[in-house]
């Protein structure tokens, strides 16, 4: 019997504890084995001038026959961060290879934020990133990124549960059969939608603090994948997830550290 393993497919920035340097070690610690694929380099996020990046495209497929050659199993495929049209094609033929009867594949639909898609998002991009959603087993879009692969228009007003309900019902007739709407800010609190397939929606709240910080979705999807394949329960390991989050950023906001280096996670990782 084989340690628990997941496949990471993100980019790899040294200084600001996103994408995988916030994956791996918070996976990790949950004693899982975590096998990463990078898309980019970076030295440090974008947020910052001056940061050196690396397109990781041209040699992803190299990297990954290492994995294919020595037929390498994963219990969870969990994406982030995809930089071109050519990575997302290279991420399906990742899950068509590796993805097994009982392989979750996590979809973490990094587009954009607050009713705008990052710049780096074309609109080829967005009709390409349409096609990973049959792939997906849980998928973890805030609502910009909801609205961007529904096709919709982003809503002046926050939707109802309802009709938040109605949307994620439209998403999972294309493929993944969970799915929490991740970040919804109402008033001083924000909100975590969960769908279920088949089950009414189920709401986590937890206490707004401070400002957006960069790597929040990063840490949330470690830790949901984690749980997840420790054989959580689904809202369990979206409640873990943002409660960690949660202690994480109320600590960060403790000591002062910046808001675009990230989640201070180091002194929790032992809870997890």
């Amino acid at each position: 019997m084989r340690q628990k393993r997941i496949a990471l497919i993100n980019d790899v920035t040294g200084y600001s504890r996103c994408s995988i340097a916030a994956q791996l070690p918070i996976i990790s610690a949950m004693a899982i084995e975590c096998v990463f694929v990078p898309t980019a380099i970076l030295s440090i996020n974008t947020y910052h001038s001056g940061y050196f990046f690396d397109d990781y495209t041209d040699r992803m497929n190299d990297y990954i026959a290492t994995y294919k050659n020595i037929n390498l199993e994963f219990d969870g495929i969990v994406t982030g961060f995809l930089g071109s049209a050519k990575q997302i094609d290279i991420v399906i033929d990742f899950i068509k290879n590796f993805k097994q009867e009982n392989t979750f594949v996590l979809i973490d639909p990094v587009m954009g934020d607050h009713g705008k898609l990052y710049p780096t998002y074309t609109l080829e991009m967005q009709e390409k990133m349409r096609e990973l959603i049959p792939y997906a087993s849980i998928m973890t879009p805030n609502l910009t990124e909801l609205c961007a692969l529904l096709n919709l228009d982003y809503p002046h007003e926050i939707p109802s549960f309802e009709e938040l309900f109605k949307m994620c019902e439209l998403l999972a007739k294309k493929g993944p059969e969970k799915i929490v709407v991740t970040g919804i800010c109402i008033n001083e609190e924000i909100i975590n939608f969960l769908y279920e397939k088949g089950k009414d929606y189920r709401i986590i709240k937890v206490k707004k603090i401070g400002e957006d910080r960069s790597g929040t979705g990063d840490v949330i999807s470690g830790v949901i994948a984690g749980k997840y394949l420790l054989n959580h329960d689904f809202y369990q390991s979206v409640k873990d997830a943002a409660d960690f989050a949660s202690k994480c950023i109320s600590y960060s906001q403790e000591i002062g550290a910046h808001n675009h280096l990230g989640l201070c996670f180091e002194p929790f990782l032992k809870e997890l």
